[in-house]
């Protein structure tokens, strides 16, 4: 097959998508299929340009795998306005080079969010004369209004929500990565053909044997139980519940370590500031390679998101339970049944304080416990979530057409 990723987000950029499409991707280079993948320059979550690279456009080879790059206005705003011209930027950008750098392919699968990138996607497709895909990580605008960034009264909500129907009924397949997007999709478009491509880990990076006591001594003070959220510093988040619960627990042998960056950590810096908080530390993004390291040395992956978003399982539990720790997540839905389906953690409400500070407590205090979850979530991890053979899945798809 000759396949071509559509995407604002790939590597060195580090993130839930970029590790999941650059995995995704050479699964099929290593398979003997031609694989090209037209990106933006890297520049997230800092919003600036990556060093070495800037400019129009530019080509480059990643494992074996034709890596077109062009131009995109980069930003760490949380403005809707800048990340609005942020998207469209790429979608302009993308759409041009696409025309004259990507070859003829089978398959342009297109990552969403950005949904504008839907556009540029499915044109390319008619351009190229491939089957275009498009891949539904979270659905908007359904997730903007339940973070608050629009009313489903407004205007901006029912045009986006229009563009989304209609890319829907113009992919040959739409992917999501969980039950819950795919059958809202269908809800909309009951015509539409579609794939549940679930996130997942490679189970091989991270595992429980990746634990060291060096790295243990890295982050936490002798005797503390670490709690550890490693990822995008964003709005969806609500990594501010975390920060609420540390002040009401302090005096108590618990560290909570935030890795990573994003537009919402100035935001949370001030607020741990504000509240004095010697319990919690921030420390920056840090290369995919180290984080299996970093997180089998803790204790618990604290996994919050702002309010109940339908159709949102965050990648990062996928990641904690191959890395054998147990899961404290501030989520429903489909995400909280995956995690109690597997026996790998706990769950609470998004905004609930008191429960989450009971669970951290129940966690902190019950070592066996830990151990328990920890296993049952590497267990469902190598099972189900394993990364190369959810790949494989759908590559029998593509290859039965």
């Amino acid at each position: 097959m000759r396949l071509a990723i559509l995407t604002q987000y790939y590597p060195p950029e580090m993130g839930a998508p970029q590790a999941r499409l650059s995995e995704l991707a050479r699964y099929f280079a290593t398979q003997g299929h031609e694989v090209h993948v037209l990106t933006a320059m890297p520049n997230y979550p800092q919003g600036k340009i990556f060093p070495g690279y800037g400019g129009l456009f530019r080509k480059e080879k990643q494992d074996g795998i034709s890596v077109i790059r062009t131009w995109i206005y980069p930003t760490k705003s949380p403005s809707l306005i800048k990340r609005l011209m942020s998207y469209l930027s790429f979608t302009i950008s993308s759409f041009w080079s696409g025309i004259f750098a990507l070859p003829r392919v089978d398959f342009l699968i297109t990552e969403t969010p950005p949904l504008f990138l839907g556009i540029s996607g499915w044109l390319l497709s008619k351009i190229k004369r491939a089957q275009w895909i498009m891949n539904v990580s979270d659905l908007w605008p359904d997730s903007a209004k339940y973070v608050g960034m629009m009313s489903d009264r407004s205007f901006a909500y029912r045009a986006l929500e229009c563009l989304a129907n209609f890319l829907y009924r113009k992919a040959w397949l739409v992917t999501g990565q969980s039950r819950e997007i795919v059958s809202e999709v269908q809800r909309h478009v009951p015509s539409v053909r579609v794939h549940h491509l679930s996130n997942g880990a490679d189970t091989g990076l991270f595992s429980p044997h990746k634990k060291t006591e060096e790295i243990r001594h890295r982050y936490l003070k002798n005797g503390e139980i670490g709690f550890v959220y490693a990822g995008l510093h964003g709005l969806f988040q609500g990594l501010e519940q975390i920060l609420v619960a540390a002040g009401r627990l302090r005096g108590r042998p618990l560290r909570f370590v935030l890795v990573g960056d994003g537009p919402e950590k100035e935001k949370l810096l001030g607020k741990a500031r504000e509240l004095d908080l010697s319990n919690v530390d921030f420390y920056p993004p840090v290369p995919h390679d180290e984080m299996p390291g970093i997180l089998a040395s803790f204790d618990v992956a604290v996994i919050p998101l702002k309010s109940s978003i339908r159709g949102a399982v965050p990648s990062k539990i996928y990641e904690a339970m191959a890395s054998g720790i147990p899961i404290l997540l501030m989520a429903n839905g489909e995400a909280g049944e995956i995690v109690r389906r597997a026996g790998a953690g706990v769950t609470a409400e998004p905004g609930r304080i008191d429960e989450l500070i009971h669970l951290v407590n129940e966690l902190a205090f019950h070592g066996e416990q830990r151990k328990t979850m920890g296993k049952a979530g590497r267990q469902a991890a190598e099972s189900h979530f394993d990364r190369c053979k959810i790949a494989q899945k759908f590559e029998e798809v593509l290859l039965k057409g």
